[in-house]
Formats: structure tokens, sequence, C-alpha cells
């Protein structure tokens, strides 16, 4: 009732409003002039923290990150007060899951190799498990296709590739040039991936061939949970980027992925299935945790 009278004074009267409200004039100032309470005053100061760590992560973080990145600045608050906060100023993630996308083309005549992985997707060491996939961007000027190679232990994306074709040559290959440059292999290591034919085409395996320590892993026929944290990294990336975004140029979606690989997705962004840590953050400590072993 006072508020609305405050946010009316300017049309309305304050006598006219207090005798329909049946309050007191004075009743009405001594509200006015009252200092906010030490819980208001914190609630303020939450907010002005939550509309930064929104604003931070484009909008794409809810409660539940959002309450993880304010106990990282020291403020002890609740997950359920921080949505209350959030609902109360209209903040909201603009995320929307889910969906479902398929690029694989599993009909040739290449071998499979056995699934390896059997689904085992917390391997303790980095180095030791690397998962792949493929998607496909729609542009002004037509189709990118973006193929990614995570490594397992801390979800980083290390390898990756645009291209306008799907061929082999133009999407796993590069892909995994830049996997082996960003993170030599030193241990013997599982690349999963599904039946698609870019993953097991002559001119892939003849790759993987010269090093000697890795060994291919495909998911089983028509079982897309067998490579399920690719196919995460490829919901993330459309509900959090593509889906928010109108559809640009080849050149501008190019810079717009890169952004969000490198610098949001690898760097910054928090990953409940890594304790709410980021890749970088996590990495550092599995390898202080082998290098102390």
């Amino acid at each position: 009732m006072f508020q609305f009278m405050k946010k009316h004074h300017s049309i309305f009267a304050i006598e006219k409003m207090c005798k329909v409200f049946k309050v007191s004039k004075s009743g009405y100032y001594h509200w006015l002039k009252r200092k906010p309470s030490i819980r208001q005053v914190d609630e303020q100061q939450a907010l002005k923290l939550i509309k930064e760590i929104h604003q931070a992560s484009k909008s794409r973080y809810g409660s539940p990150k959002i309450t993880y990145e304010l106990k990282k600045k020291g403020v002890c608050i609740s997950r359920q007060r921080v949505a209350r906060i959030m609902r109360k100023a209209s903040i909201r993630s603009i995320v929307h899951k889910r969906f479902r996308i398929c690029t694989t083309n599993s009909k040739h005549n290449y071998p499979v190799a056995e699934n390896l992985l059997n689904r085992n997707f917390t391997p303790k060491n980095i180095g030791k498990v690397w998962v792949s996939d493929l998607t496909y961007i729609r542009t002004t000027q037509g189709w990118l296709y973006l193929t990614v190679i995570v490594d397992l232990a801390d979800r980083k994306v290390i390898g990756w590739a645009l291209s306008q074709t799907m061929k082999a040559s133009d999407t796993v290959i590069p892909a995994w040039k830049m996997a082996i440059t960003n993170r030599p292999i030193t241990t013997d290591l599982i690349f999963h991936s599904d039946r698609g034919v870019q993953f097991a085409c002559c001119e892939f395996r003849d790759v993987l061939k010269v090093q000697p320590l890795v060994v291919q892993s495909m998911s089983r026929k028509a079982n897309c949970w067998d490579n399920a944290v690719a196919e995460s990294f490829f919901r993330t990336l459309k509900a959090e980027l593509i889906h928010q975004m109108e559809v640009k140029s080849m050149a501008m979606t190019k810079i717009e992925v890169f952004e969000f690989i490198e610098i949001w997705y690898n760097r910054k962004r928090i990953h409940a299935s890594l304790g709410y840590m980021t890749p970088d953050e996590y990495g550092i400590q599995l390898n202080h945790h082998q290098n102390a072993a």
C-alpha cells in the first residue's frame, strides 16, 4: 500500500490517498523516512551482485549457478533465496531445455570400433579419454559444421573445427590436430565417438594409427547415451548461444563460436558435473593431484 502511494504521489495527492487507504498522513511519512531493515539491505546488495553475475554470463545462468558464484564471492545465501530475489526482479536464465539433434551418418561399410568407453564418463586423470562429435549451425550463407573433442576428465574442449563440409579432412582431422597440439598424448588414450562416417573412414583411422597409444572406441548402434558428454556440450552450445542469437554470416558465427568455446565455456562457465568449477579450474586441481601422487 505505502509502496503504491510512494509510486503514485505525483499523480494523486497524498492526503486523498491516505483517506482512500484509511491511513494517517503521519503514518505514511513515518514509513517514508524509515531506514531499510538489515534484511532489506542484504537483499539489495545480493540483488546487485546477482545482476552482475547474470549479465557477465550473458543471461545464461539460473539460480543454481548464480548461488555458487555468490558463495565464491563470500556471500552466504541459499539457492531458494536467490531464486526468490531473481523472480522478484524478473531475472531469469535464457536457457531452455531440451532438444535432439542428429548429424550422424552411420550407413557406411567402414569397420566399427568396439565400445571401450562403456559409459564410464568420469576418468580420474586428464588425457585418458577423449570424446568427439559433430553438429550443424545455420548461417545466412549456408551451414557450418562444428566438430569438437572433449577430455572427459575436466570436460574441456581441447580441439574443435568449423567447416562448410562434413568431410573428415575438414571436420574431425583438424579438430584432432588441435587437440594433440593443446594436449599432447603421453599415456594410453581412448578416443570415443559415434559411428559417423567421419570417425570410421580410412582417412581418419590412418591419422589415429600414427599415435600408438590411442585406441578407438565407438558407441553402440542407435545409442546416443554412449556419447552423452559430447552431445551434452552441443545442447549447451545450442541453448546458451545458437538459439539466443540471430542467424549471422559465417564469419560472425565463427567469431561467436570461438568466444563461446575458448573464452566462456573452457575458462569462465562453471559446470555442475565439475562441482561448480570451470574446466580450467578443475584441470588445475586434477593436475595437482596427479603430480602429488
